[in-house]
């Protein structure tokens, strides 16, 4: 009898050991009992497009910073796991899989590329993990295709490409004045076949008739061929919704070429590199559509502008501020979920409203997308100059 109950006795000890093991390896949900919560950071830090993420991964550490120069929140201090996605899809699902298999992150944020942010998600649907994109315009981001519905556990802060390119359209029409459009579209990009689809469709229904419509694919070089076919069809504007890299190179060789027509594009073209690389001379009477103009003189913007300047030296750009803003607002709706759970985190995030973002105040609808302002820029002289906002 004693030895059966010693018997008994050894394999629960036994038992109660592994449990305790298995739980101080990590194992289970994330956790969020310890000292600090663990936030996923993922941008695009290297490749095709560093310098949107690296702006936008500042802009989000920066936010941080602040946050737990204030006392944290829930009473404990951010802990940022920042990954590189080094600007490619199937990388932002390895990235996206380590921070939350990994690291047990409780919440994700970041992205500035549509493409990427699809790939990832996914993986923060599969592990119900809540994840805010912040630049990231095209809607298959936060919509399932199966569905029709918004993904559960994405979300974005930024405005979509329906509105943007209508935006776009818009201002050709009626602001510039101009009746005939060429496009030249990124086919590698989610992000630029969405808007140009987008802005083609608003374009038209105002009248406007599309002359030519060309496609190149990320990292080409030489656009003069495609270049020469425009210019034959006499176009009053093009119309670009591609990625600075490309972008630059494409207004500098349709200058060489003679092509004085205005160019307009969207947020793509957000970056000190696009200047670096199209030249200033060049990018002269082009325009784009964008989430944030410098030149805002409300007090938040203000306050970005002067402490970011102070930490990184230099003025940001829009992916910087929504970098920013998508922290704020992940930290927004842990406070308001008094919880690191990420099932509650999830909720508060549904339930955001009116939160006043440097960008905006930001609602987030039924498929969990910001609806907020567009405003225009004009480049003058390797400058942006502000020109006009557009309310959704």
């Amino acid at each position: 009898m004693f030895k059966k109950s010693l018997k008994v006795f050894s394999v629960g000890l036994i038992t109660v050991m592994m449990s305790g093991l298995l739980a101080g390896c990590g194992g289970g949900s994330p956790a969020s009992s310890s000292s600090d919560i663990k936030i996923g950071v993922i941008y695009e830090l290297t490749g095709g497009t560093a310098s949107f993420g690296t702006a936008a991964a500042n802009g989000a550490k920066l936010a941080a910073k602040e946050i737990n120069a204030k006392g944290g929140v829930l009473g404990k201090q951010i802990q940022m796991v920042v990954a590189d996605n080094k600007s490619e899809p199937s990388e932002s699902s390895n990235a996206m899989t380590k921070v939350i298999s990994q690291d047990k992150v409780v919440a994700v944020t970041g992205f500035t590329v549509s493409s990427n942010a699809i790939a990832a998600s996914t993986v923060a649907e599969d592990n119900k993990i809540p994840f805010v994109a912040a630049a990231t315009t095209n809607p298959k981001v936060t919509l399932d295709e199966k569905t029709g519905k918004a993904k559960n556990y994405v979300f974005r802060v930024c405005f979509i490409d329906p509105f943007q390119g209508t935006v776009g359209a818009n201002f050709i029409l009626n602001t510039l004045k101009l009746q005939k459009a060429a496009i030249m579209v990124d086919n590698s990009s989610d992000y630029s076949k969405g808007l140009s689809k987008f802005f083609k469709e608003a374009y038209t229904k105002g009248n406007g008739t599309i002359v030519a419509e060309e496609a190149y694919l990320q990292k080409d070089q030489d656009f003069k061929t495609i270049l020469v076919k425009i210019k034959g069809t006499n176009p009053d504007v093009i119309y670009v919704p591609g990625y600075y890299e490309e972008v630059g190179k494409i207004v500098k060789q349709a200058r060489e070429l003679g092509i004085t027509a205005p160019f307009v594009g969207g947020d793509g073209w957000d970056s000190p590199k696009l200047v670096e690389i199209g030249t200033a001379a060049a990018l002269n009477n082009t325009f784009m559509t964008n989430h944030y103009s410098v030149e805002d003189t409300s007090s938040a913007s203000k306050a970005f502008v002067d402490a970011y300047k102070k930490e990184y030296g230099q003025v940001p750009d829009a992916m910087a501020v929504l970098g920013y803003d998508a922290m704020y607002v992940l930290i927004d709706a842990i406070k308001r979920a008094n919880s690191a759970e990420p099932g509650k985190i999830r909720d508060a995030l549904a339930a955001t409203k009116e939160y006043p973002a440097v960008t905006g105040k930001i609602s987030l609808n039924e498929n969990h997308d910001a609806v907020k302002s567009a405003v225009i820029l004009e480049l003058k002289d390797g400058k942006q100059t502000y020109k006009s906002t557009v309310n959704p």
